[in-house]
This record gives C-alpha cells, structure tokens and sequence, in this order.
C-alpha cells in the first residue's frame, strides 16, 4: 500500500534527505552542494511510504517566478510502482490547497523519462531540453 504524507518532523526530513542523497548523489552524481541548495527550510517536504517503509520523497516551494514543484526522488528498487504518481498527486493537491490564485504558475524540471507522469498531471514541455549531470531535462509548466 502506498501512501504520501507532508513531512512534520525532523526525522521524517533526514530520511527525505537520504533518499534523495541516494537517488541524486550517489546513482545520478548530482552535485551534493547542488543538492543541499539551501531551499529545504522554506519548502514543503513529502515523503512516500509502501506498506510503512519510505522509498520516495519530493518538495515544493515558492519562487519569484510561480511555485516549483522539486526534488522527485524514489529509490530505484521501487520505481514504476507508482510512488511518482502518488507524490505528483499529494503534493499537487497540497499546493492547490495552499495557493488559490488563479494563474499562478506551478513548474518543475522532469528527466526526460518522467514527462509522461506529469503530462499526466496537467503539466506540459516548454522550451527546448536541456542537460545537467548528463541528464536530458524539460521545463514543464502548468497554471492554477
């Protein structure tokens, strides 16, 4: 059973912050410092469980430009199994619940191979791709 919830202890964010160390640092070879960018205090942080166990983890957070949608991360034993779209899904709803101005700007930065799961979301590609850590990623956008 999966389940997403906001994370309300600092607990709950060392084990976001190990997911993602795990997913961007160690597998993808992200930066650490670029990982640990200093946006975590002012963000909303989400962790994904299945049956109990964490395995996924993502952020929003208010920009000058909208609100970015940040930090997807499920370890790679259980990717495909729906934990993306689940954390798509919560952390989606918990902005909507959050920000109510109509054309407010939500945005993230998806690996190519995750387009889909937010396309099905509402989000769409703007602009052409582009490339960090080797990683081929879209601009996707979509406005309250």
């Amino acid at each position: 059973m999966i389940r997403v919830k906001l994370i309300e202890t600092k607990e709950e964010l060392e084990i976001a912050f190990a997911i993602r160390e795990s997913v961007f640092v160690q597998e993808q070879h992200f930066d650490s410092k670029s990982e640990f960018d200093g946006n975590d205090e002012q963000s909303h942080h989400f962790l994904a469980f299945v049956n109990g166990e964490p395995f996924g983890t993502c952020r929003w957070r208010k920009t000058d430009k909208g609100i970015k949608l940040e930090r997807f991360a499920v370890l790679i034993e259980h990717r495909g199994k729906g934990l993306g779209k689940n954390l798509v899904q919560t952390t989606v709803a918990h902005i909507l619940s959050q920000v109510t101005e109509k054309g407010t700007l939500l945005y993230l930065n998806a690996n190519a191979h995750a387009v889909p799961l937010y396309e099905k979301h509402g989000f769409r590609k703007e602009g052409e791709p582009f490339e960090a850590y080797g990683i081929k990623l879209f601009r996707m956008v979509r406005y309250i």
